[in-house]
């Protein structure tokens, strides 16, 4: 909802779990292996007595797994000499930015948490546990927020300033009080394959950083960026400067979203998430691909959006970017009216109304 791609620079975030999920039904068992059938996926196996990186499975559900599994065992999890059936149905479309994978780590480690650990894991360390899956076993160097947002559930403004242990606040939100619905918009495009773009945006931040001696932007202070800019311009690249501005007027946009909203300005809210909308698209670059001519189906559909909404609500795109989807905040009076004519324009099925979850990654019985 807010902090595009501030979270891996350590940053400020305001996020929401939504009713789109995947359920599991898990049998522990005694095989030393993990088995997960998916419903429409192949069956994936993985061996618990095999917990280090395998470059064949990069980009793949079964990095996941291991992944996940690989750091619960290192923190202490009793994974030896045990396995886990599992079978799985999910509604979170793949590579579409809204957190496939984080919801699937999440899932994998409340089951391993709940099943073989006692739930010694509060939902932070799971969501931990997932990131460190993702970048190390699936080659994607994310961020924490997607993650928390899963585990924990709700609206929540994260603060990464110490990613050990973030500052986690939940904040209460009624869209519908407030007249308004959360449509998720399909763009007809995942971003699956575009680990590179996203990978860009991290490398570029880095190269600004390293004009300082910094790892990551929130080392860098804003006035320190400005006054050497030339030089920054130099060794960086002006894309990459251009993302640094990006992150530095998001950090604080999206402690203002927080705060709108526990002050219940609505409105403000709003407007905020449309700046964010622009900046990403102008500044951060995340909207279209680098090159991409004939092909921006996101930049099309947040077009799209707009167009209809004739200045209410608000859109913006969501996720990581290059593909996948849009976010778009729609007056009830107009939500019907919205729905038909986006999905005339892109495909049947394409506008998903969804609910903010209350509760993160959960046992249901």
């Amino acid at each position: 909802m807010g902090g595009n791609h501030t979270d891996h620079q350590h940053g400020r975030v305001l996020a929401a779990a939504v009713n789109l999920d995947i359920l599991a039904a898990a049998a522990p068992n005694q095989s030393g292996m993990i088995r997960v059938q998916s419903q429409g996926y192949p069956l994936i196996v993985v061996d618990l007595g095999e917990l280090t990186p395998k470059t064949e499975e990069q980009n793949t559900s079964a990095a996941l797994i291991r992944g996940v599994a690989a750091r619960m065992s290192a923190l202490g999890c009793p994974l030896r000499n045990v396995g886990l059936d599992v079978y799985m149905t999910s509604t979170v479309p793949g590579g579409s930015g809204l957190s496939s994978s984080a919801a699937f780590e999440v899932l994998i480690g409340t089951m391993l948490n709940d099943l073989f650990w006692d739930g010694k894991c509060t939902p932070v360390e799971i969501a931990q546990i997932g990131q460190y899956a993702e970048n190390v076993f699936f080659s994607k160097p994310c961020g924490l927020m997607d993650q928390t947002a899963s585990s924990v559930g709700g609206v929540v403004a994260i603060y990464f300033a110490d990613t050990v242990r973030p500052v986690v606040e939940q904040i209460s939100l009624d869209l519908h009080a407030n007249g308004y619905a959360l449509c998720i918009l399909n763009s007809g495009t995942g971003h699956a394959d575009l680990t590179a773009e996203y990978a860009s945006i991290t490398d570029e931040l880095k190269a600004v950083c390293r004009c300082f001696g910094k790892e990551v932007l929130r080392e860098v202070p804003e006035e320190a960026f400005l006054a050497a800019l030339p030089e920054v311009r130099k060794a960086a690249g002006d894309r990459a400067v251009n993302r640094a501005f990006h992150i530095y007027a998001e950090n604080r946009r999206a402690e203002a979203e927080g705060q709108a909203l526990r002050e219940g300005d609505f409105d403000r809210f709003l407007a905020l998430v449309r700046d964010s909308g622009r900046s990403s698209a102008m500044y951060l670059q995340n909207v279209i691909p680098t090159g991409q001519t004939t092909a921006q189906e996101l930049m099309l559909t947040i077009a799209l959006c707009e167009s209809i909404l004739e200045g209410w609500g608000a859109v913006r795109g969501h996720g990581g970017g290059f593909g996948g989807t849009a976010q778009a905040f729609v007056p009830l009076d107009m939500l019907d009216t919205f729905k038909e004519k986006t999905e005339a324009a892109l495909d049947q099925g394409s506008c998903h109304v969804v609910m903010i979850r209350p509760v993160g990654g959960v046992r249901l019985a």
